[in-house]
This record gives C-alpha cells, structure tokens and sequence, in this order.
C-alpha cells in the first residue's frame, strides 16, 4: 500500500506558467525523518521543496522546512512564497505566518492579483573573495560578503551580467554560497543571476533570499526605499523589492501548474 500526500507544482515570482522559479510545496500533517523529505526533495528535483505542518506552538500558522535534492537550507524565498500561495488559494485569508528552523518568522500577504513576502534584510560588508571571482568568467567591480554564505558581485551592466560564463563545478567545490551577480537593469532597476552549484542548483531561476540580500544593497545604493528587480536566468522572474526596517518585502506573483498526489511507499 501506499500513502497519497497532497502536492502542488508552482511557478512563483512570475505571472505566467513556466517562467519564475519552480518550487513544491507538500503540507504534512507531522514531520517525517529528514532522510525521506530530503529522498522527496531529489524526487521532485526542483531547486527546492517546501514542507508545511501545522504550527502546534501557536506562534504562527504553519511550520516550514525547504529541502533542495541535496540539502536543507536556511532561508528560501521562492518557495515560501509559493507555499504562501497554496495555502491562501486552499484555506483562505489575506495572510498566513510561517515558524522556521533559522530564518524566524516569515509572512506572505495577499496584494492584488500577487503576494507580498516579508523576509529578514540581510546586510552584506565590503570584502574579497579572489578564488569566487577568477571563477566568476569576468572581474566585478566590488565584492560584498554576508557570513551566512551570501556574497554580493557587481558589474557595471546587465550586459555584462547576462554574459557571465561562470566554472561552475569549480565554484561548487568552494562551498554551497550563492554567488549573486548584479547590476543596474535596462528594463528593470536592478538585474542579477545566481548561482549555487553547491547547493546542486547550478543557475536559480529566481531567488528570494538573494533578493533579501539586494534589497539592503540596492536600496543603499539607490537612495531609496524600493525598486524592480529581474533575475535574468532562463526562466526570467520579476519582483517588486521594498525595505520595510529590518524586513526586506518582496512583491510577486505565482501560477499553479500542477496539483496532485504524491504517492508514498
């Protein structure tokens, strides 16, 4: 016998199927060893996947993990909007509260016909990371660090971003940080790439967290408290990123591409 689990495909940070980032979003009704949802994540193979269990603690709606097929990580943005964005459409509301493990407590909000995720701002310093840049494929202009694992590369140009040919087997074996590529947009304010291939995401389709990393950078630099953001993969994703004190709110949409069953052994 097998046991079916509910399942939802999302498209997140994008206002049409198969652009954005894909992320599944699974809710459970109690936790399962970390061995079987992270065997589910590397089934369903997306950049991530997202677990919801009712929060018992009473500190917010639901408690969320996100498992990439290799691992699980701090803070996924994508995906919590994404779960946001089945829960809403499934039980109602204009808003539901997530509990995380090292991330605290993250909100997505209804806002119009998209969602409004509210993450931690995450400040990155001046630094050097000469073994990331040779890999890198061209020479950014400064280097920005986060401990956790964030680094910021900024070059003088989308052009020049959307060039970028990096070794990324190599940046891989340095670690699983995400590597964020980028410069002011053409059509956009602000344009990056990112990658992760430590992580077993060689390229992200669209990042949340790197975005919470962009918003203190961006709205620095800009000397303002919001602008428009293109992640400039293959997929393509757009956001709306705005600086809210120490909370960095990301406005998107999402489409649902498949509901279903997972079928358990």
């Amino acid at each position: 016998m097998s046991r079916a689990l509910p399942y939802w495909h999302v498209d997140a940070f994008t206002d049409r199927a198969f652009g954005g980032n894909q992320a599944a979003v699974m809710p459970l009704d109690d936790w399962f060893e970390d061995d079987l949802l992270l065997a589910i994540a590397a089934e369903n193979n997306f950049a991530e996947t997202a677990f919801c269990v009712r929060d018992a603690s009473g500190e917010a709606d639901w408690e969320l993990r996100w498992f990439t097929p290799a691992e699980e990580v701090r803070l996924c943005g994508h995906a919590t909007l994404a779960s946001g964005h089945v829960l809403l459409a499934r039980d109602g509301g204009e808003r539901v509260r997530f509990r995380t493990r090292r991330a605290g407590t993250l909100e997505v909000a209804r806002a119009g016909a998209g969602y409004e995720l509210a993450l931690p701002l995450i400040r990155t310093e001046r630094g050097e990371w000469v073994e990331a840049v040779q890999l890198l494929g061209a020479q950014p202009q400064e280097v920005w660090l986060h401990p956790d694992g964030y680094g910021v590369y900024l070059f003088a140009s989308e052009d020049a971003v959307r060039a970028l040919d990096p070794d990324l087997r190599a940046l891989g074996a340095l670690g699983n940080d995400q590597y964020i590529c980028t410069a002011p947009g053409s059509d956009t304010d602000v344009v990056s790439r990112v990658f992760v291939p430590g992580a077993s995401v060689d390229e992200d389709s669209f990042t949340g967290s790197a975005h919470a990393v962009l918003t203190h950078f961006w709205t620095e630099r800009l000397g303002r408290g919001s602008f428009t953001a293109c992640q400039a993969s293959r997929r393509g994703g757009q956001a709306i990123c705005r600086r809210d004190g120490e909370r960095a709110v990301l406005s998107g949409h999402c489409v649902t591409v498949v509901e279903g069953r997972f079928f358990l052994p």
